[in-house]
């Protein structure tokens, strides 16, 4: 069963690479009781975060707008009500990072484009850094993120390339790619994402992390995303107590979104078995690294998890349509229309030229082919629905690449733009399901690997159970090696 994705030519045994240092697993919940005991103080804890972002940016470019002042006079009234006996909410003195495509009061929101670089403040929050901030944490800055969270790497014209703390030549992935970075360099506490094709997943993946993408509904939506049904916030984070806690806070309806789930809680059912495949659609064979590294993952899962494996085709998962194509072809119409014909002629060279390639894919797309494929979910949706039913989870890579260059080119020689048949992410968008990436290992470059699990739609709980599991069984680096983390002993 272990080499089932191996590729049919003998390859040479690699042995994998375990970093050594694995720091004690500090969690936000162990901030927060620190401040609540005042072991130590919210503006320390922002002063720190802005130190290591001060210290440590320049090198991985994943913060492009930092709010000192303001951050440190929040971090003193948080302070002085600790002070003063009030409650100690959930992310009390907290600092968290947002993504530069979600809103914060007084701080601009460029999208990552040249189009919103003297763009005014926000006059009030995104919905989920709203729902964060209420529940006591403090903005300290905003994440990189390719134009309009568009692509699978982070690059924009406005602020440049963002690079991987685990390897400098490479790319942390994205769209939240700002993001990952700055948490696999321990700049702060949390650090915000959001999911439309795989942009929690992948960043996560590439940088060492856990990043769940909720079934879509669970966290209300608001404004309208510009890929209306499949774009979802959730979180990314260092531990699976992480990712409960940000998942508790972000949950809930908002008004005006049709699709938000009134009432959701997790439950923690246990699969009875899992489902393995190299791809969730057959793009061909995973490249060696991969599938050793998956291979790999796939023998800690019947040892660790003691549940049976299954191993399936991409067939089996998805058939009669190509779900990666249909999502370009649904993304690009709908962003493209969302900006406008008249723009996107009249500011031409303000937009990335890859950016700008897409949106005259989408401005070309007819209203035929784009029904074709948003008819062609359902049927997507029922297969994955058939083929997982109420205990069934499916285990794949979460990329199937080692990785690719900052600027978004697979190659050196290559143009840039990721190739769609290097991702597994895409299809739990268009049907909705859960997925969350973990960390499994590295490659032979020295990246981390990602093994992906995607569970029945709701069942979120069951793959923060295994997700657990499997933290406790193989703990993972809280960081990138040569970056301490978000930790009271280490700042």
């Amino acid at each position: 069963m272990r080499t089932a994705f191996l590729p049919t030519t003998p390859t040479t045994p690699t042995t994998p690479t375990t970093p050594t240092r694995l720091a004690a697993r500090i969690t936000i919940n162990d901030l927060v009781a620190a401040i609540q005991r005042r072991d130590i103080s919210s503006r320390e804890l922002v002063e720190a975060s802005l130190r290591r972002i001060e210290a440590d940016n320049r090198q991985i470019n994943a913060v492009v707008l930092t709010c000192a002042d303001r951050a440190l006079d929040e971090a003193s009234r948080s302070d002085a009500r600790v002070a003063g006996g009030a409650q100690v909410r959930p992310l009390e003195g907290v600092p968290i990072l947002i993504k530069d495509i979600e809103d914060v009061a007084g701080l601009v929101t460029t999208h990552g484009s040249l189009l919103y670089s003297s763009a005014p403040p926000a006059t009030q929050d995104g919905l989920v850094p709203a729902r964060l901030r209420a529940a006591g944490a403090i903005v300290v800055g905003k994440t990189n993120a390719p134009e309009f969270a568009f692509e699978a790497y982070t690059s924009n014209r406005l602020f440049g390339s963002t690079r991987n703390p685990w390897g400098l030549n490479w790319s942390p992935g994205g769209s939240s790619g700002g993001s990952g970075a700055a948490l696999a360099a321990g700049l702060a506490a949390v650090a915000t994402s959001t999911d439309g094709g795989g942009s929690i997943r992948i960043p996560a993946a590439l940088c060492g992390l856990v990043g769940l993408k909720p079934t879509n509904g669970i966290v209300g939506r608001s404004p309208i995303p510009s890929w209306i049904d499949l774009s979802t916030d959730g979180p990314m984070a260092h531990t699976i107590s992480d990712i409960e806690i940000l998942l508790a806070l972000s949950k809930g309806p908002v008004d005006g979104d049709p699709s938000a789930v009134p009432l959701w809680e997790p439950r923690h059912d246990r699969p009875r078995r899992l489902l393995a495949a190299p791809r969730t659609y057959d793009w061909g064979p995973l490249p060696a690294p991969v599938a050793q590294a998956f291979d790999r993952a796939l023998g800690a899962c019947e040892s660790e998890l003691s549940l049976p494996i299954e191993l399936i085709s991409p067939a089996d998962i998805c058939s009669g349509g190509n779900p990666d194509l249909d999502w370009f072809t649904i993304c690009c119409t709908e962003q493209a229309h969302q900006l406008g014909r008249e723009l996107l002629a009249e500011r031409a060279d303000d937009f990335d030229p890859v950016f700008l390639e897409y949106m005259h894919r989408g401005l070309a797309t007819s209203i035929e082919d784009y029904l074709d494929a948003r008819r062609r979910r359902f049927a997507y949706v029922r297969q994955l629905d058939e083929l997982l039913g109420s205990d069934s989870v499916l285990v794949t890579p979460t990329l199937v690449t080692e990785g690719f260059l900052p600027d978004g080119r697979m190659t050196a020689t290559s143009d840039a733009g990721v190739d769609p048949a290097i991702l597994n992410t895409v299809l739990q968008n268009i049907t909705g399901h859960p997925a969350i990436t973990l960390p499994a290992g590295t490659l032979d470059n020295g990246l981390p690997f990602g093994m992906q699990l995607t569970a029945p739609r709701f069942h979120d709980g069951t793959l923060l159970s295994l997700g657990r599991e499997w933290e406790t069984a193989r703990p993972w680096p809280m960081t990138a090696p040569g970056y301490a983390p978000f930790a009271i002993g280490s700042l």
